[in-house]
């Protein structure tokens, strides 16, 4: 951590920030760490505004630092302009606060909204000021495309399957694909002005809401974020615990999505026991931990429920059950030859472009980017664990598959382990009811089963949330989505999106 904070120049710390250093800097320093982005030497993480200021968190080598701007006359240097993965965060930034930031020049890159539809009445909803009733909304504005024998197809924002909305513009010559813009924002919920005023249990519960098939790992990386900030040490069990919950969260996703993937390849057995399996995991979390999502089980200083003897041995018996019938599955899918025709070099994310956005999760491990937030910058009981992170640099949809088969294999690993070592102990460290001098802001990065979820937090006095914004893996995927449809023809679209499987309600908050 030291290393990278030395490395940037004029720089005041934040003693207050846990774990990792903040430091407010200025704006040719601010413009130096967005060269360092767009040079490859680190990673962005998240770009997020207040009324009166932007921060960035960065990445390098495992180390994690953030940067601070104060913005007294609404105008920030565009990290976009340099590193094309902050663009769309800055559009969001501008929606929510008002602040504008500018190229060298001083005009906006792209000053179309994001996430601000125009049915709010009020713009800068989280800005500084009395908001504004803004006009009425101008028709959104798509990129043109230019070429003979091009055509455009509309799809969304509603679907035909019940799913989370968004707009999808596809300009195709003929049934190839050769542009694809996304737009968001149909989802947008205010959770981060929500967020502010809330005390803690609250402020969990909008945590655990952001994107449902991550409750866990929202749940657990706000609560590590108020840890932080509070100087607050959790029980062993307690952590030993959350991993077993997060491990069950990871299983259900990975093996519904290797089935609904199989489903868009019009493959439906494979959809079929995977929904099962699925299924099985659910009844047990709900049966163990008493709900099926393990929604508000995680919480600031521990967790809310134990694990019986009558649950261990549930799931130990899950775990058995997906061992037996779970290696069937994947050599149906290997040698299904119609299944591997569809998937196998469709949708190609170039390794590249996922060390560019800092892919998280199967997408960027199927791209050859090995980051996984268990291991670095890690956290407990992760460095007591055995853990293997599969790689693989193919990029297509069939790469995404596999790593995911690979990674339900290990969560089933990984449950093993836990259960069989877990520790005795507490469940809960008391939280306190006002902030300890020195401290008060939190930060923490969990891996979900999409990837890195990061939490940064700033509580008031009495331990409420003066400020908390939260990342979902997909604000980097999404690109990339656009990226690895061009090329391939219209049908295989549903199949390249599903393998990506990014959240629509954690990207809009």
């Amino acid at each position: 951590m030291a290393a990278l904070v030395d490395a940037i120049p004029s720089r005041r710390l934040v003693e207050e920030h846990r774990p990792w250093p903040r430091a407010v800097v200025d704006a040719d320093t601010w413009r130096w760490v967005a060269g360092e982005l767009a040079a490859g030497r680190q990673s962005l993480l998240g770009l997020w505004g207040e009324p009166a200021g932007v921060h960035m968190a960065v990445l390098d080598q495992g180390e994690v630092a953030v940067v601070s701007l104060d913005c007294p006359d609404g105008v920030f240097p565009s990290v976009g302009a340099r590193h094309a993965p902050a663009l769309r965060l800055e559009r969001a930034i501008r929606d929510l606060f008002g602040l504008e930031p500018a190229t060298a020049d001083g005009s906006a890159l792209d000053a179309r909204p994001w996430l601000d539809h125009g049915r709010w009445g009020i713009a800068a909803p989280l800005g500084r000021g009395p908001s504004r009733t803004p006009p009425r909304a101008p028709g959104y504005t798509f990129l043109p495309v230019e070429g003979e024998s091009l055509h455009e197809i509309a799809v969304g924002p509603v679907h035909a399957g019940v799913i989370e909305p968004g707009h999808f513009r596809f300009t195709a010559a003929g049934e190839t694909l050769v542009r694809l813009e996304q737009r968001f924002g149909y989802v947008h919920k205010g959770i981060e002005g929500l967020m502010a005023g809330a005390d803690l249990p609250r402020a969990l519960e909008l945590a655990g809401r952001t994107s449902g098939d991550s409750a866990v790992a929202y749940a657990l990386a706000f609560s590590r974020a108020a840890e932080a900030a509070l100087g607050v040490d959790v029980p062993p069990r307690a952590e030993w615990l959350r991993a077993l919950m997060a491990e069950l969260e990871r299983l259900a996703n990975h093996v519904g999505d290797i089935g609904a993937v199989c489903n868009d390849a019009s493959f439906a057995l494979m959809h079929a026991h995977c929904a099962v399996l699925r299924e099985q995991v659910l009844r047990a979390a709900g049966e163990t931990f008493g709900h099926r999502f393990m929604r508000d089980r995680v919480v600031p200083g521990g967790v809310a429920v134990d694990l019986d003897a009558e649950g261990r041995a549930r799931i130990a018996a899950l775990i058995a059950e997906i061992r037996r019938r779970f290696p069937h599955l994947v050599e149906l899918y290997d040698k299904t030859a119609s299944l591997q025709d569809r998937t196998v070099g469709t949708g190609i994310v170039l390794p590249e472009l996922a060390r560019e956005y800092a892919a998280g999760g199967y997408v960027g491990r199927a791209s050859g980017r090995s980051f996984d937030a268990r291991r670095s910058p890690g956290y407990a009981p992760y460095d007591e664990l055995e853990l293997v992170i599969p790689v693989l640099a193919a990029g297509d949809v069939d790469a995404r598959v596999l790593i995911r088969i690979r990674e339900v294999e290990q969560s089933l690993t990984l449950v093993e382990q836990i259960l069989a070592r877990m520790p005795e102990g507490e469940l809960r460290t008391p939280v306190p009811r006002s902030v300890p001098a020195g401290a008060g802001e939190g930060m923490a990065l969990v891996e979900g089963f999409r990837g890195d979820v990061l939490v940064w937090l700033k509580l008031a006095p009495d331990t409420s949330v003066a400020r908390c914004h939260l990342r979902d893996p997909s604000w980097f995927q999404w690109p990339l989505v656009e990226a690895a449809i061009e090329g391939n023809i219209i049908a295989d679209f549903p199949l390249c999106n599903k393998s990506f499987n990014c959240s629509y309600s954690g990207h809009d908050l």
